[in-house]
């Protein structure tokens, strides 16, 4: 069965970025399994330590590399990914000519408050998977805006547009998926 990682850039208690994945976990095709890859444990990413890394570097890569694709969900921050994320990406990413990421499908999601949807974060993230050679995604485009609006108090998500489009996202996720899965 193909096997998509969920990496989520908010580590905050009650994270909205955190309730998407999970819906989207919950509205995804049964054609493939998910599953939410924590990133706040990775120590940063320092090239010094990269002939004797973290045992939480190497365990991550190699937990990434099982994956057949991923989906970036991302909160923004200062117009950009949150730090964790980037961290994430950085050691997934290196050292340099050893990229776990490279060639797998991905998608990026932005969840925020304002109504932009993390549009700056969402775009920043995609520059960074192009040079990492993950092919995003190109449509549709998913900015999730007035997050704080979405959810009750568990955490689920009450709003039926919504879940509509998140439903659609993952449809189109998985065919993107098929379809460059191929040409790894």
């Amino acid at each position: 069965m193909t096997k998509i990682a969920i990496l989520v850039g908010s580590l905050r208690k009650g994270s909205f970025n955190r309730m998407v994945a999970k819906t989207l976990m919950a509205v995804a095709p049964k054609s493939m399994t998910y599953e939410i890859l924590e990133i706040g444990g990775l120590p940063m990413y320092n090239q010094d330590l990269d002939d004797a890394p973290p045992v939480e570097w190497t365990e991550f890569r190699q937990r990434l590399k099982s994956f057949d694709g991923i989906v970036f969900v991302t909160p923004e921050y200062n117009r950009s990914v949150p730090g964790v994320l980037k961290n994430a990406i950085d050691v997934a990413s290196r050292p340099y000519g050893q990229n776990v990421l490279g060639g797998k499908p991905g998608a990026v999601i932005s969840v925020s408050l304002g109504a932009a949807g993390g549009f700056g974060a969402n775009h920043h993230l995609r520059q960074s998977l192009v040079f990492l050679n993950v092919p995003a995604m190109p449509q549709p485009e998913a900015y999730i805006g007035g997050a704080d609006k979405l959810f009750d108090a568990s955490g689920n998500l009450t709003n039926d547009s919504t879940r509509a489009f998140l439903t659609k996202f993952m449809n189109s996720f998985t065919e993107w998926v098929e379809k460059n899965a191929a040409k790894r």
